[in-house]
Parts: structure tokens; C-alpha cells; sequence
């Protein structure tokens, strides 16, 4: 959508000229299906005689008034913005609109519940999509305290950032009783973080204690046709552990009045740290089976969220270059509190499998960048929530607090929270801090770690002498071409030797277990490490053991022998979990052939006890077989693959995550017929695994397999439907449509995204992971000029939210080949004035391919051409 752009500049300059100081909001949400009424008045200081501008995203604008005088929509309105003429030293705006409702995830988000019927709103509003319901300075910057009055049904929850208060009866509309709620005045928070959520949910509500006396009341809510499956109470375990962690570590009591958690419909992201009022992808409301790492990922959210009300809520960035601080610290402090405060003890292993495996991925990408981004304009930042700012910023602060000390750092963050609480600030503020509590200069700290892109990698490099020891022991420290820096790492350094006494893994590994440990600060391209020297070589040496730092890591040719002989018998999960990373890594990197990682995984994936490390290393082998192995070998590959699948689900404790988690990846892989017979006789369990429930959504991941065989019908998924008639089962079945393998399957499934807009966001997503499930990969090819031919004109025309579904979802990535390289590499050069921020992201797709190329030749031995990327 044009004209809805901001730049850091034009931010700058606002925040020089305007100080904002109160909103009132009044919304009414009774005036139809499509459009709500607002009325914002806006109270603000200006610099007198100046002009500046508001935000606002609507349909219509009514009526605009400042400081008592009626200003002609007409001309003061354009595109997002209303002209604020002359400016007096005290103002008053007062702006009427209609407002609409949206399907995309943004602004206020309207949803019908195909079970009941019943309308679910919800507002998403990070980054700019406040602006989409009412009025407002639209920069972090602006804080203000916002007071919301909203009309509604009366038997609707509304929730907002301060306590709900009594609903005042206002009369009926069509047959219903209308009621309004006014809500007191918010602390003073950033228009992103206003949050409002309306309908039937259903509503189950606690309390707890804050540290400084208060009583925090608490509430968990759903959409009403999910409520026998809201496991409500953990969710207040899990929140009131949260609580206590935060508060003692930051010692700073909870700032806000109330905590609720809402699970939404059709949500884009995890959740969202709106104050007081935090959003949850309803897909955290278990309605059939999950993983173990499911269940981990949203005890890790809760908490994740639960930090932002300290870091990014109570103090905030001035501008969105420091997005990387809110998400980066709430990423670091979730992970700690998970692992420290409830069960889920192993989440550093998870953190190493999961961001630890994104973060790598995303910096060697070449649209990487510091963590401190350059943000020039919301499009920048719209495109920044990414590996970099949550999962390698996190890295870093780990990194950060092992180079200053875990005390000092949480004093620091503490001091820094009594100092700018309420307030806005920038990167400086928090080091300075830090720097005070340590002792630590961090100036040259933060220029190699945060403001410079890429990864380093770190290799052992020795020389052993008659007796197998080491006479010299050095660490050598790389970093890529295009990104030279090398950095300061505090590391440990792990000594594993097999125990013969202590038996086997379930495939015959033996165990490994630790046998020496230091730790030291590595700097340079070459730091020696006189305390190995004398030390026996051992069966597995480790860099970064505990993963302390952020860096790939290289094993020695006996360690990677051990590595590959004996994964499974490492047993600690997290040195596992760094080993397997590192066996990714060079896969990545044509330095293992794809095979060879192939064969290594389904030695030793039984042996894996971690849910999270072992769905990443499953999402690997997947992508090893179909786009990284030798094209020559892939189809023979695959079928391997999903046959020794099988075996394992049938081979595993019956019951249990791995069962689960082989079942789910043999079914996304078969595509022979006995492969499909035994999917078949699954779903129609005649072939039943001990422990193995085929509920719902097991049930629907069947259906879709069946669907992309070729063995499943669109009346068969018509018929799974009219059973399920949910959200979920719409999803499902617009995945399972799309996963049909016909020319005229893939172009209906093309068709109804492309060749018109208005369907909501999660049948997009679900749409695409279906477009690109198939098995004959030719059906694809004719979608390569057709994705191209589109691309501008659905970025031109869809919002930000669709255009990434589409893209991501559509781009025919399983062809990984030269022409798919070739013609991405063509709309690049050709297409030079593009917005950066959609050349980004096909950036990322060619990248994509390239590397799937390059290992495609280390595999089969046979170099691809050669193609610049266009950046």
C-alpha cells in the first residue's frame, strides 16, 4: 500500500517538534461487519507555528478538529497521514473515522468462528498498526498514556492494557443488549503496545502476589469453541514462576496493573508483549497431540513475553534500530527462566537447536546485518524481525554475560530499569550501565559484536607428541570474507573419552562423558592454550562446550570420527546438541556431503532425548535428502529416508515424543505405494502403533500425505471437513487441497492467492505449505516465470503481513536448481528499484538455492554454474 511508509528521519524530526501526553480513544464496534467508528482526541505539547503530522489508516476520515478548528479532510488527509498545520504551544486533536477491520493479522483483526459463528477481534499493532484504528503519533518515542472507551455487545469479554472495568448498559442494536466500557487512564507506554481484544471469550481468571504487595489479577482467555482444551492452570504455574524469577532477578516489581493472556485466532507471530494484555497464536491451545518441544516452545513465549513488561514495555527503544534489545533480552531471559524456574531444565539445549540453528542460518545469509540495524524506515524494520534480532542477538547477551558476570549484569539491568523506567533510550544506556557494574570497557565489545555482521568460526589446531599428548594447542579463530571481523569469545573448551563401563546407547554407541573442562577468553586469529599442553588427546574435544559464545565450531579429524561413530552416546544433550550442529554446519557449508549427514542422523536420531534438537535434526534430514543430496541420488534418497522413518516410529517407546515426532516426518515423505498403503492404514487404523493416538490433527497431517500421493480425493478432504468444522479444519483442508499433485490442483491452489485478494492469513500460509508439497517436482517448474511476473504487483497491492505468506509460502524453493537460481538472479538485475525491503527477501530465497547447489555439488562431485546474487 503506498504512502504508508515512515523514515527514522522524518521520526527524528516529529519527535523534535511534538511531546504527546494523552490519548482518548472511544471505538464502536457495533456498527457492522467491515468498519468500526473511532473518535480519538489527542492531547500534545507542539513547537508553536510549526507543522507536523498524524497517523491514521482508515476507510473514511469524518471529521478533524485542532484546537477548536475544523480542518477539511480533504485537504489534510493523504495516504496514512493527517497534516497538522500550525501548531500552538498546548493542542488539542480531535479526529472521527472509520476504521476497518482486518483478515491479515494487523490492526484489529476480525474472525468468525466456523464452529459457532460468534465474531473474535484482536488487535496486533507492533510495528505500525496502531494507525489502523485509530489516530496516533505512530513512534516508539511518543509515549503517552491512552485512555479506551469501547462499545459492544454486552456478553462480550473486552479486554484492554488496564483492568476491565464494569460494563455500562447502552441500550440494544438488532435485537442485541450493547454495553460500553471505560477504561481507566494506561501508565505511560508506546502506541504499539495498546492493545484491544472483544468477543465471547471464554475467560478463566487468578491472581498472584507482586513483590512489592500488590495483587496482580490474572486472566487466561480463548475463543469459546476451544475452551475444553485450555489448560489454564499450567498457564498460570507456568506465569506465577515468571513472575517470581523476573522480579527477583531485575528486583523491580511488575509496572503494570493486571497480566492477561489471550490465545487468538489467524495470529501471524507467537505472541506479542502488548502491556498487560499479551496475544498468544491459539496454536498454543493443545486440541490433539503436540511435541514435547511444542509444549517447551510455549512455557519459552509465556516467559518470553512476560520479560517484555520490564525490557521493552516499562523502558523501550527511541526507534526501531534497537528492536534487537527488546526481542534479543526477552529471548535471553525467557530461556534462563524456563531453564531455572519450571521443568523444562534442557531449554539451553533447546536454545542451541533452535535459535542457536536460526541465528547461524540468518547471518550467513547475504542480507545479514548488525544486530544493531541499520533502520532507515518502518518497511526496514517490517523485515528485521528476524534470526539476527531474537536469536543472535540473544547469543550475544549470553556471550555478554559470560564475559561480564551473571551478577554484574542482572545489577546493571536492574540499575537500568530504575534509571529509565517509563522512558526511551538507546544502546549506550544500557552498556553504560553494564560498564558500571562490571568494570568490564565494553566500547570495543559492542563495535565487534553488535555492530558488525557474520559468524566466526573456531578450530582446534595441535600438535601431539609420541605419547598421543598435546605438545601444542592452539584455538584458530576465521571469519568470512565479506564480514572480516574477528571477535572477543569467552568459551569453554570440553574433553570427552569414551567409558568403557558405562555400556551402550539404544544403537551401539558408546558413551562419551566429560573428562576435563577450561574455560578462557579467545581473541585474535590465534590464541594459545597452554593449559592442554601434557593433556592426553581425547576421544572428542569440544570448542564452545556449554556454548557460551556465538560461533561455528570445527572438529579435529579424530573428534569428527567419534563425532559421526558415536553421536548418539555423547551424553550430555547439550554437548550432543552442539555436536549435531556443527555436522549441520559443514553440511551447510560442502564440507560433509549431504549423504554422509543423511546416514549420521538415521544412525543415531533413536538415541536423541531433547524434543527440540530432535525436530530441528528431523527438519534437517528432510532438507538433506530433497534439496541438499546429489540430484542423481535425491528420489532414491528420499525413499530411504521415509522407510527408515518408519522403522524408528515403529521401533520407539509406544507413546512417546520420538514416536510421535517419526511418525509425523515418515508421513510428510511417503510417496511409494507401500509408503502410502501404510499411511492409509494408519489413518484408518488398521495398522495401529502401541500409544500412537490418531486424533484430529494427526489425523488431518495423514489426509495431507495421502493428498500430495495422489491418494486422497477433494471430496475425501470435503468430507474430513464437514467433521472438523474449525478453524484448524479449514486450515487443514486448505493444505490438503493444495497439496493435491495434478497441473490443475496446483493452478486452482495458485489461483485462489494470487488471482484475488480477501483470504485471511492463516489460509494463505496453509494454502502455500501445500502448493509446495510435491513429490514430482516438475509441477512446480511452469510457476517459476509466473511467481516473477507477480511479485511487484502483489507487493504493490497486498499488505506487508500477506506479502510475506505469499512469497515465502509460493516461491517453488523444492526445485533447487539452476533455472529456479538463474531466474531469480534475472528479476534482481531487472528489478534494481525495487522496495529494499521485498529485494530482500528474495535476496534470501536465492540464497537459498545457491546453497542447496553448492551442496548438491559436494555430494555428487559435479561444480554448478556459477551466478552473481544481485543485492
Amino acid at each position: 500500500m503506498p504512502g504508508t511508509n515512515l523514515t527514522s528521519t522524518e521520526a527524528r524530526e516529529r519527535a523534535g517538534l511534538v511531546t504527546a501526553h494523552g490519548y482518548e480513544v472511544a471505538i464502536d464496534l457495533t456498527t457492522g461487519p467491515e468498519v468500526f467508528r473511532t473518535q480519538t482526541t489527542i492531547r500534545f505539547d507542539g513547537t508553536p507555528g510549526e507543522a507536523a503530522f498524524v497517523d491514521l489508516i482508515a476507510r473514511e476520515v469524518l471529521s478533524v478538529a485542532l484546537n477548536g478548528l475544523e480542518l477539511d479532510p480533504a485537504e489534510v488527509v493523504a495516504d496514512s497521514r493527517i497534516a497538522l498545520p500550525e501548531l500552538a504551544a498546548e493542542n488539542v486533536l480531535t479526529v472521527v473515522s472509520d476504521q476497518e477491520y482486518t483478515n491479515t493479522g494487523e490492526g484489529l483483526h476480525r474472525f468468525v468462528d466456523p464452529a459457532d459463528g460468534e465474531v473474535y477481534l484482536y488487535s496486533q499493532f507492533e510495528v505500525p498498526d496502531s494507525r489502523r484504528v485509530f489516530a496516533v503519533f505512530e513512534q516508539p518515542d511518543l509515549k503517552a498514556s491512552f485512555r479506551f472507551t469501547v462499545t459492544a455487545p454486552a456478553r462480550w469479554q473486552i479486554i484492554s492494557n488496564q483492568p476491565t472495568p464494569e460494563a455500562e448498559p447502552a441500550g440494544e442494536r438488532d435485537g442485541e443488549a450493547i454495553a460500553v466500557w471505560r477504561f481507566a487512564p494506561t501508565p505511560v507506554i508506546s502506541s504499539y503496545i495498546t492493545a484491544l481484544i472483544a468477543g465471547p471469550y471464554r475467560a478463566v481468571r487468578s491472581e498472584l502476589t507482586s513483590s512489592d504487595g500488590r495483587t496482580i489479577p490474572l486472566g487466561v482467555f480463548c475463543r469459546a469453541s476451544l475452551g475444553e482444551h485450555l489448560d489454564a492452570d499450567y498457564i498460570f504455574e507456568k506465569t506465577r514462576q515468571g513472575f517470581a524469577f523476573f522480579e527477583r532477578e531485575f528486583e523491580v516489581p511488575y509496572p503494570f496493573d493486571k497480566y492477561d493472556q489471550v490465545f487468538a485466532p489467524e495470529y501471524n507471530m507467537g505472541a506479542m508483549e502488548n502491556a498487560g494484555a499479551v496475544t498468544f497464536t491459539e496454536a498454543y491451545v493443545f486440541r490433539s497431540q503436540v511435541t514435547d518441544a511444542m509444549r517447551e516452545r510455549r512455557v519459552i513465549t509465556i516467559l518470553h513475553e512476560l520479560a517484555h513488561m520490564w525490557f521493552g514495555n516499562l523502558v523501550t527503544m527511541r526507534w526501531w534500530n534497537d528492536l534487537w534489545l527488546n526481542e534479543s533480552f526477552a529471548e535471553y531471559m525467557s530461556t534462563l527462566a524456563t531453564a531455572e524456574a519450571t521443568e523444562w531444565t534442557d531449554c539451553w539445549t533447546t536454545f542451541v537447536a533452535s535459535e542457536k540453528s536460526w541465528a547461524y542460518r540468518q547471518d550467513q545469509l547475504p542480507s545479514t546485518h548488525p544486530i544493531v540495524a541499520e533502520i532507515r524506515d518502518l518497511e526496514d524494520v517490517l523485515v528485521n524481525f528476524d534470526g539476527i534480532t531474537y536469536a543472535k542477538g540473544a547469543s550475544v547477551l549470553k556471550q555478554l554475560v559470560a564475559w561480564v558476570g551473571r551478577e554484574p549484569f542482572m545489577r546493571g539491568v536492574h540499575d537500568y530499569f530504575v534509571k529509565h523506567h517509563h522512558g526511551n533510550t538507546e544502546l549506550v544506556d544500557l552498556l553504560s550501565e553494564l560498564e558500571a557494574r562490571s568494570g568490564r570497557d565494553l566500547a570495543d565489545w559492542s563495535a565487534k559484536w553488535l555492530e558488525t555482521a557474520g559468524v566466526n568460526t573456531l578450530r582446534p589446531v595441535f600438535e601431539l607428541d609420541a605419547d598421543g599428548r598435546y605438545a601444542g594447542f592452539a584455538i584458530e579463530q576465521t571469519a568470512a570474507g565479506e564480514h572480516p571481523t574477528l571477535r572477543p569469545h569467552r568459551i569453554a573448551v570440553g574433553l570427552y573419552a569414551k567409558d568403557p563401563g558405562a555400556g551402550t546407547d539404544p544403537d551401539g554407541a558408546a558413551i562419551l562423558r566429560r573428562t576435563h573442562r577450561i574455560e578462557l577468553d579467545v581473541d585474535g586469529s590465534r590464541t594459545e592454550v597452554p593449559e592442554l599442553v601434557g593433556v592426553a588427546q581425547p576421544d572428542l574435544l569440544l570448542l564452545n562446550d556449554d556454548d557460551l559464545s556465538y560461533a561455528k565450531i570445527r572438529l579435529d579429524e579424530r573428534s569428527l570420527a567419534t563425532a559421526t561413530d558415536h553421536l548418539g552416546g555423547i551424553e550430555d544433550p547439550l554437548a550432543r546438541s552442539l555436536v549435531w550442529g556443527t555436522l549441520w554446519d559443514q553440511t551447510r557449508d560442502g564440507e560433509l556431503p549431504a549423504s554422509r549427514f543423511v546416514e549420521v542422523v538415521l544412525v543415531h536420531a533413536a538415541a536423541e532425548t531433547n524434543s527440540t534438537t530432535l525436530r530441528t535434526l528431523i527438519g534437517q534430514l528432510l532438507l538433506a535428502a530433497s534439496s541438499y543430496v546429489a540430484p542423481e541420488r535425491r528420489a532414491e534418497t528420499i525413499e530411504r529416508v521415509a522407510d527408515a522413518l518408519w522403522k524408528l516410529a515403529v521401533d520407539a517407546e509406544p507413546g512417546g515424543d520420538p514416536q510421535f515426532q517419526f511418525v509425523k516426518a515418515f508421513a510428510q515423505l511417503a510417496a511409494t505405494d507401500d509408503q502410502l498403503d501404510t499411511v492409509l492404514a494408519l489413518l484408518e487404523e488398521r495398522t495401529p502403533l502401541d500409544g500412537l493416538d490418531i486424533d484430529t490433527d494427526l489425523g488431518w497431517e495423514l489426509l495431507i500425505s495421502l493428498a500430495a500421493g495422489g491418494r486422497a480425493t477433494a471430496e475425501e478432504i470435503d468430507a474430513a471437513l464437514a467433521d472438523d468444522r474449525t478453524a484448524t479444519g479449514q486450515q487443514s483442508a486448505a493444505h490438503a487441497r493444495a497439496a493435491l499433485p495434478t497441473a490443475s490442483d496446483k493452478a486452482a491452489a495458485w489461483a485462489s492467492v494470487f488471482d484475488r485478494a480477501g483470504l485471511p492469513n492463516a489460509i494463505v500460509r496453509s494454502t502455500g505449505l501445500g502448493f509446495l508439497r510435491a513429490h514430482d517436482r516438475t509441477v512446480l517448474e511452469p510457476y517459476v516465470s509466473r511467481f516473477f511476473e507477480a511479485v511487484r504487483g502483489i507487493w504493490d497491492s497486498r499488505s506487508h503481513a500477506i506479502v510475506e505468506e505469499i512469497i515465502d509460502g509460493f516461491y517453488p524453493a523444492p526445485l533447487a536448481s539452476e533455472p529456479l537460481r538463474d531466474a531469480t538472479s534475472t528479476w534482481l538485475e531487472t528489478n534494481r528499484d525495487a522496495p529494499p525491503a521485498l529485494r530482500r527477501l528474495i535476496v534470501e530465497h536465492l540464497a537459498g538455492v545457491e546453497r542447496a547447489l553448492a551442496a548438491q555439488a559436494a555430494d555428487g562431485g559435479t561444480p554448478p554454474g556459477t551466478a552473481e546474487t544481485a543485492v
